[in-house]
């Protein structure tokens, strides 16, 4: 059953379908002036005396959100309320469960307890304190042992007064207590790869040397993802096909694709015994990555394994679906090997042979199903597959064996590398090859290293080729943006200005994204983009501020091209996506492909625009249709991956450490002992029966529910009637237009939205925000822009009514602007000093946050101009739209 809206004033027992419906009740039925307490005219009030007004404003300068979207301006894609979605499991690999012997169960059958001994045991610690003491000192804190043994040796001195023990004598203790952890204890095992015998002896030593790898088995670790209770809710037993209520395909996390669709027909086909079984795919990924502490060994070449069943959500969250399995070996030798062809095809090869040793244990299971637990406590025949890879460029050349600068993924020629597309590279197409052609038409015109043997060859249904992911942070976000068009854009310049002007307007072009306003969650840039070594963060911040800064120093034909790219960019970071979606892709392309000429025009790309990273972009329509959101596979999760597994614990003892900790903590968890820290989210759009493979859900948009809340604590120093409230804010029509205010349900997630005279005790902060006007309208046309200056309730029939005292801003045109992509919106004045036009709003009207640029005009900014005075001192601003992916889904 759908929710409905409530009237808001006291006692009135009428509910809506909609905010027009109860906007229109209340003007009619609650407009006179006893409705809403007029505080000007309290002796012509009933009420003035028997129920005094109570005033409070907001301390903390908070209004804290905390719904997620309920608005048809943010519904999903073909969203209808005639029909239902529906989830298609598989037919065959559906992952029934079953016995510890493999044997089907009957339905509803109990689940086999998970636990065997007292369900209130610490064990291996004593108790409570001691394992929040434990994790607390080697995971949070993350102590060195000498302090540890400094810390236990004060905590013996003090218990020993009370006749009591300290909880560890030593960091030794402290480790071996953790050691005797059994959850997730996988040891990590190393294995040689020795040279080869009668070598010569003018062989170089790199090939002379002894290499060892550090893994653990990716058998055991699977096993041990999969018996995990923390996923439970948020894990795929089956492939699935989801269609809209408008019968349109969607694509979310990795078991929605068509590869795992696929994958599930092959095995069915090819041995039809696994009838009921779950199909697992495996998601591998490995980056090399520098270290400057430790051993002295400064790069390290970690290897990280993970599965598609858990949500793309749980996967960036980490929550162990994904773990480090192995430290491969990297080959070093001097300089002058540096193109040696025979020093990189060794490489290759110890790079392929060390990954099929390590997944050897993975064969059988891919051929025959094994028993496993799985989160729920059912047991289940599982079958793996090698699914997919995380990498970027260079690693991808070096996984599938092709020449660089060439595609990994199609046939295409390096020279056609612009936006063409070809068929898709496949082994069996390479091996065709091999067996036609020599080495050098193999190299020059197939871009094939006959030299190289793909790991995969070893396991059934693997094809490398096929399993290479997108990877938005290497290829669009760094590459594309970072390496490519922010370049470009400076050399654009100088080619027009020359290269003194030109770094006068970059300087600008800094001072500019430094004026950027403060927002929720945005990065800020105090000296521009003046630094030397750009992180991934630092990409996707810039990208979020970078055009309004631009504007009127390029032509408008790369402004169009760095807001088509964003868009593309926007859209596949999505976390969902459907047909409408895709076709946004593909017309974003096809916009930034036509817009990029600009770059041949002005003679900084006089040639062509063949390279790897752009042309990438072409093959995303077919990845989403494959894996799912690319958000959830990126390599943005093996790399923050990078601090907990490398760059903090570069021991192998270590990690095994980490990962005993946090599998300790799931277990107390589920027994009751730990409260559950990282509960699933709600999923309260759906309504979930299952019956002949489909789930079939509710409209998402009416269901969700939340609260829109002012900050707990008074603020102090505030008058506490509207009256002198309005005097101390020299705002004499606040009474009135507190009158004025209509209520209504909106939301999102959670989020402060901030009002304050001294934010940080260093200046004032008062955000932006998005207010429902109409919601029968989509996108902006439903919303209005405000800026909230005071957050205040009052009491009346002990109902308490939470207010926003605002300026108001007005939308200029009747759509965005044609060449951002961005709505430009201008405050509103009054009056001969241009006194901003304010008014009162209750809080349950504002959406979200919304994120105001200046738009600079074409002159410098003064001198030493601080951000925080962007919002008051100019005549029109950009609602923009790149600030979050929740602002680019509402505001169009």
């Amino acid at each position: 059953m759908l929710s409905r809206l409530a009237c808001s004033f006291h006692g009135c027992p009428e509910t809506f379908k909609s905010q027009r419906g109860r906007t229109k009740h209340i003007h009619t039925y609650h407009s006179s002036v006893d409705a809403i307490p007029n505080p000007t005219a309290a002796d012509s009030n009933p009420h003035s005396d028997s129920d005094p007004q109570e005033f409070n404003f907001n301390s903390n300068h908070d209004l804290i959100n905390d719904n997620y979207f309920n608005n048809p301006n943010s519904q999903p894609e073909g969203h209808s309320n005639g029909r239902q979605s529906q989830y298609i499991p598989h037919p065959h690999l559906r992952g029934d469960p079953c016995d510890l012997k493999g044997n089907p169960l009957p339905p509803n059958a109990p689940k086999p307890a998970r636990y065997v001994g007292p369900q209130d045991s610490w064990a291996p610690f004593g108790d409570q304190a001691e394992y929040l003491l434990a994790d607390f000192l080697f995971c949070k804190e993350e102590m060195s042992a000498p302090n540890i043994d400094f810390l236990m040796e004060l905590w013996a001195f003090k218990a020993a007064k009370y006749e009591e023990d300290s909880p560890f004598k030593s960091h030794r203790d402290v480790y071996a207590t953790i050691d005797v952890i059994r959850a997730g204890d996988v040891p990590w095992q190393c294995f040689s790869v020795a040279p080869q015998h009668n070598l010569d002896s003018d062989v170089p030593w790199w090939q002379q040397t002894e290499y060892q790898v550090w893994y653990q088995d990716p058998d055991a670790v699977i096993q041990a993802m999969l018996a995990n209770p923390d996923f439970a809710g948020q894990f795929d037993y089956s492939p699935y096909v989801h269609y809209d209520q408008s019968g349109k395909h969607r694509w979310k996390d990795f078991m929605s694709g068509n590869y795992a669709w696929r994958k599930s027909d092959t095995i069915y086909e090819n041995d039809p015994s696994t009838e009921g079984s779950m199909y697992v795919g495996i998601i591998l990924g490995s980056d090399k990555t520098t270290v400057s502490v430790a051993t002295g060994h400064v790069e390290y070449h970690p290897l990280y394994l993970s599965i598609g069943n858990p949500h793309n959500c749980v996967r960036r969250a980490h929550h162990n679906a994904v773990t480090p399995i192995g430290f491969l070996a990297i080959p070093k030798a001097d300089r002058k090997y540096n193109n040696d062809v025979q020093f990189r095809t060794f490489k290759r090869q110890l790079y392929h042979s060390s990954l099929a040793a390590i997944f050897k244990s993975l064969q059988g299971p891919m051929t025959k199903p094994i028993v496993c637990r799985c989160p729920d406590g059912h047991f289940r025949r599982v079958i793996y597959n090698l699914a997919a890879f995380i990498a970027d460029y260079p690693e991808q050349v070096m996984l599938s064996g092709i020449v660089q600068n060439w595609c990994a993924k199609c046939t295409v020629l390096p020279e056609d590398l612009d936006g063409s597309t070809a068929e898709c590279q496949s082994q069996d197409y390479t091996d065709v090859l091999v067996e036609t052609f020599n080495l050098d038409v193999l190299w020059d015109q197939y871009g094939i290293d006959d030299d190289i043997v793909p790991f995969t060859n070893d396991f059934p249904r693997a094809d490398i080729h096929e399993m290479l992911l997108p990877d938005l942070l290497h290829q669009v976000i760094k590459g594309c943006f970072k390496d490519h068009l922010v370049t470009w854009m400076g050399e654009c310049l100088k080619e027009v200005h020359g290269e003194a002007r030109a770094n006068d307007i970059i300087d600008d072009i800094d001072h500019r994204i430094a004026a950027t306003p403060s927002f929720p969650g945005l990065c800020r840039f105090p000296e521009g983009r003046c630094f030397k070594q750009w992180t991934g963060d630092d990409s996707k911040a810039l990208m979020k501020v970078y055009i309004p800064a631009i504007v009127e120093y390029v032509s408008p034909q790369l402004v169009e091209c760095l807001s088509a790219f964003l868009n593309f960019c926007y859209l596949v970071r999505r976390s969902e996506l459907g047909e409408d979606s895709l076709a946004k892709i593909k017309q974003a392309l096809q916009h930034f492909h036509e817009a990029r000429e600009i770059f041949c025009d002005s003679g900084v790309r006089p040639n062509d625009f063949a390279l790897p990273c752009q042309h990438s972009m072409v093959h995303y329509i077919h990845l989403i249709q494959e894996f799912g959101a690319p958000n959830g596979l990126c390599s943005s999760i093996t790399e923050s991956r990078h601090i907990t597994a490398v760059k903090k614990s570069w021991y192998a003892a270590d990690n095994q450490r980490l990962d005993k900790l946090a599998a300790a903590h799931v277990d107390f968890v589920a027994r009751g002992l730990l409260p559950a820290s990282h509960a699933p989210p709600p999923r309260c759009s759906v309504d979930v029966t299952m019956g002949e493979g489909i789930k079939n859900d509710a409209p998402d948009i009416e269901r969700v529910q939340g609260s829109v809340i002012l900050a707990r604590t008074p603020q102090r120093g505030y008058p506490r009637t509207l009256e002198t409230l309005a005097v101390h804010l020299q705002q004499p029509n606040l009474p009135l237009l507190a009158r004025d205010d209509v209520s209504g349900t909106h939301g999102m997630h959670r989020e402060v939205i901030r009002c304050t005279p001294l934010w940080c005790r260093k200046h004032a902060r008062y955000d932006c925000v998005f207010v429902v006007e109409d919601q029968e309208k989509a996108g902006m046309r439903g919303m209005i822009i405000r800026r909230v200056k005071l957050l205040f309730s009052f009491v009346f029939h002990s109902v308490t009514y939470s207010c926003a005292l605002i300026d108001r801003f007005s939308r200029m045109g009747r759509g965005p602007d044609s060449l951002t992509g961005m709505w430009k919106v201008k405050p509103e004045v009054s009056g001969q000093r241009g006194t901003r036009v304010q008014s009162v709003k209750h809080v349950d009207t504002i959406l979200r946050s919304a994120h105001l640029i200046p738009v600079f005009g074409s002159g410098p900014l003064p001198d030493g101009f601080h951000f925080t005075y962007s919002l008051d001192v100019f005549n029109s601003y950009y609602v923009n739209k790149f600030a979050d992916h929740h602002s680019h889904e509402i505001v169009f």
